[in-house]
């Protein structure tokens, strides 16, 4: 990157001028930004202040359960946050108190809204929903919180009137692929409270685990619940890998996110999607057979079957799962179902024939039209993954959930669906938050900070009429590669700022500028929290013109961040930045050998993200991470994956195309060099390809494991290097091929392609490095 950022003061005029220009009176109190995410659909500043301190009380002003529940949750919470000891009393409100009241006379009159005033003399909180005056308080405590600070508060005078813009506010937690505690669930829940978001979607079946208990059937947990790692008991990794929640657990939990006003939808996914549950009774599936509990992320071939008994065992896993979760909405899946097996299966084709359907999606529609009654009896209603649609037969009251991109959504409202948007790649917090070498494992390419701020709900193709159907928008944590709680909380924040604002703030209000402005003191009440969030948006990418700099030892660094939010200090002596170093206004010149760090600061001179550094010298010039260095030609499919797939550490982390592991080494001047060396890992092939198993490049190999082969320019360039590689059964998982390069002038690329049998390990590079 090579534009340049502004000077300090500049900056704080251009972000006060854009902030002031789209919300005049919203945002601001005095001269300073209100600290509020997501934005209230209006605020109003008015005259005078009011300090919030130790002999501040919060009254309760009804007889409500609810809000008595809020009043000592915003006690706590303004505790763990701020250190400031609010007691809470009920009756008479005195002089200068918080007032809590639940009032069927409140100004704002929509569901889950709430009016909150601060004026010279105290606050009141009105709602006419206890959920309401949960947002309400939850509202003051950001204004509380509005720094790192510890004690009383000066808050000026304001008058805010608030309601959603959605009634689905939604983040899908998947405890399958990998298992998260009650506690860490209820950690999420509670920053989800704090972002008034509202549904959490518990993904609680797979292939690869069945995570809650059924009393009438035992063996989805004593057997479904458990995989064998592909390297049980090896390198680290576990000799087994699952877990599962207790009915007591699970309504400790509903209880616990009712507590919050959140509602927990749960998903049984079916009629694919089921490996673990044929696992335990293999008579629920086609063939008849008992596979493992599957190790393999993707695309599995289980299904269930059609039978009557199914359907009998399906119908009294629901009976068990609505007795525990109270919602509205039961998540049945729909998706991913290849129907290899229902195609092979006599039984099913017959049942195909009797009931004169005609395609293997047709029946999948009765399928899931036959849950979809039973739930209908049951005053529930169903939702599923936007492959619900193809049956042609869907029940009129059934929601579509919109994954596959937002066509799923816009086809499902205009047959007079109602629909929740949770689109791939857009709000798949699997995928990465930037390409930043340190950055976690995921998904690529990148879906930022700012992208999830930019995304657009209601498709511009709907009508007003069928724009009603979309009940909101939520995103979706996967978590094949989030082996630990760590792994989520990073995904997850601070992404979950920008979408609370997308699912609950007016459209016009949206304002990235503003938004940045707002969210330094989020920042701040995560670290109170010990909530680990990226820091990607904010860190610096130290940039140079790498071929330049090796030919003449000389350097222009450009320093930038993701968001081109803040202030960037820089030290070039291998000290940590800090305020103090030199504010990076423009490119400067270095000459190498020499160590850059920089850091990036808001405006009241807090850290938004830890120093990144980037030493500079010829060593380092000449060797490049394999996280950076691009697919070849003729497949855009990444991941960054851990050495093993339940690796509970956060690095080091690995970039691989599963269908084709040929990487590019940049162009570089080749003059005197003459070794390559490559550190190399072998990494499980844990992926279900279905029918794009074709699809994974195979090549030929001279040597009984395979080879690294080194081609100049291009891959059908003249082979430079072929390094065999070592027996898998009686070698380390990472290890180092050395070879040397025969001489070579002027400047090259490398491309780099492993031969090794498809039907075996994967390999990634760690780093090539080009030595005299």
């Amino acid at each position: 990157m090579t534009r340049r950022l502004p000077t300090f003061l500049h900056a704080c005029a251009w972000l006060f001028a854009a902030v002031m220009a789209v919300l005049p009176a919203a945002t601001r109190a005095g001269d300073a930004v209100v600290p509020l995410i997501p934005q209230p659909a209006q605020v109003t500043v008015t005259e005078g202040r009011f300090t919030v301190g130790v002999d501040t009380p919060i009254v309760i002003a009804d007889d409500g359960k609810g809000t008595a529940g809020t009043a000592a949750y915003l006690s706590d919470l303004v505790e763990r946050t701020r250190g400031l000891h609010l007691r809470v009393q009920r009756g008479p409100a005195p002089a200068h108190a918080i007032v809590l009241q639940r009032d069927p006379q409140a100004v704002v009159t929509q569901a889950e809204g709430y009016a909150l005033d601060v004026t010279p003399a105290g606050i009141r909180i009105s709602a006419r929903d206890d959920a309401g005056l949960f947002h309400g308080a939850i509202t003051l405590w950001q204004l509380l919180t509005p720094d790192a600070q510890h004690g009383p508060v000066t808050l000026a005078a304001m008058r805010i009137r608030d309601q959603p813009r959605f009634a689905w506010r939604g983040l899908m937690l998947d405890s399958v692929r990998h298992f998260q505690s009650v506690a860490e669930v209820e950690t999420l829940i509670d920053q989800m409270a704090q972002h008034k978001m509202n549904t959490l979607h518990w993904h609680l079946t797979d292939d690869q685990g069945w995570r809650i208990q059924i009393k009438r059937y035992p063996e989805l947990t004593r057997i479904g619940a458990w995989r064998t790692p592909p390297d049980a008991g090896k390198n680290g990794e576990p000799k087994r890998y699952g877990g599962f929640y207790t009915q007591d657990q699970i309504r400790q939990v509903v209880a616990y996110a009712a507590a919050r006003h959140i509602t927990i939808v749960p998903e049984l996914d079916m009629p694919g999607h089921a490996q673990a549950a044929v696992a335990a009774y293999p008579q629920l599936g086609v063939t008849g057979q008992r596979p493992q509990v599957s190790i393999d992320w993707g695309v599995n071939p289980w299904l269930y079957n059609v039978d009557d008994d199914t359907f009998t065992f399906i119908d009294n896993v629901l009976d068990e799962v609505l007795a525990l979760f109270p919602s509205t909405y039961i998540h049945v899946g729909g998706d991913e179902a290849i129907k290899d097996q229902w195609q092979a299966s006599p039984a099913v084709q017959a049942k195909m024939r009797e009931l004169g359907i005609t395609s293997e999606n047709a029946m999948q529609g009765w399928f899931i039209d036959r849950i979809g009654q039973y739930l209908d009896k049951h005053g529930r209603k169903l939702i599923g993954w936007d492959e619900i649609l193809e049956g042609d037969n869907l029940p009129a009251d059934a929601t579509v959930m919109s994954w596959r991109g937002t066509d799923g959504a816009i086809k499902a409202a205009m047959l007079g669906h109602d629909v929740v948007m949770a689109p791939a790649p857009n709000l798949y917090f699997d995928h990465v938050q930037s390409e930043l070498e340190d950055d976690y494992a995921g998904r690529l390419g990148v879906e930022s900070l700012r992208s999830i701020y930019g995304f657009q709900v209601v498709p511009a193709i709907l009508g007003a009429a069928q724009a009603k159907h979309v009940l909101g928008v939520q995103a979706n944590v996967w978590t094949e590669h989030m082996p630990t709680f760590a792994h989520v909380e990073h995904a997850v924040f601070p992404r979950l700022d920008a979408l609370s604002e997308v699912a609950w703030s007016p459209a016009a209000s949206n304002h990235w500028p503003a938004f940045l402005a707002r969210l330094p003191a989020q920042l701040e009440r995560y670290k109170a929290q010990r909530i680990p969030y990226a820091d990607g948006a904010f860190a610096v990418d130290i940039a140079i013109d790498r071929t330049v700099a090796l030919v003449t030892g000389r350097a222009t660094v450009t320093l930038a961040n993701q968001t081109d939010f803040g202030n960037i200090h820089y030290t070039t002596d291998g000290s940590t930045p800090t305020l103090d170093s030199p504010r990076y206004d423009a490119p400067f010149n270095v000459t190498l050998p020499i160590t850059v760090r920089a850091a990036s600061f808001a405006t009241d001179g807090s850290e938004l993200a830890a120093a990144r550094q980037r030493v500079l010298d010829r060593a380092s010039l000449l060797t490049v991470a394999g996280n950076s260095m691009p697919n070849c030609p003729g497949s855009d499919f990444r991941l960054r994956v851990q050495p093993l797939p339940d690796a509970a550490s956060t690095a080091p982390v690995y970039t691989i195309n599963v269908f084709d592991s040929c990487h590019l080494y940049p162009a570089t001047p080749l003059d005197g060099l003459r070794s390559i060396r490559v550190d190399t890992a072998r990494l499980v092939r844990n992926f279900a390809m279905a029918h794009d198993q074709k699809l994974v490049v195979s090549r030929p190999r001279r040597t009984p494991f395979g080879e690294l082969v080194v081609h100049r320019d291009t891959c059908n360039g003249p082979v430079l290097a072929s390094m065999p590689l070592p027996d898998p059964t009686h070698s380390a998982r990472n290890f180092t091929l050395n070879a040397a390069l025969p001489a070579q002038q002027g400047e090259h690329a490398l491309c780099l392609i492993y031969t090794a049998p498809i039907e075996g390990a994967l390999y990634a590079i760690g780093q090539v490095s080009l030595t005299p």
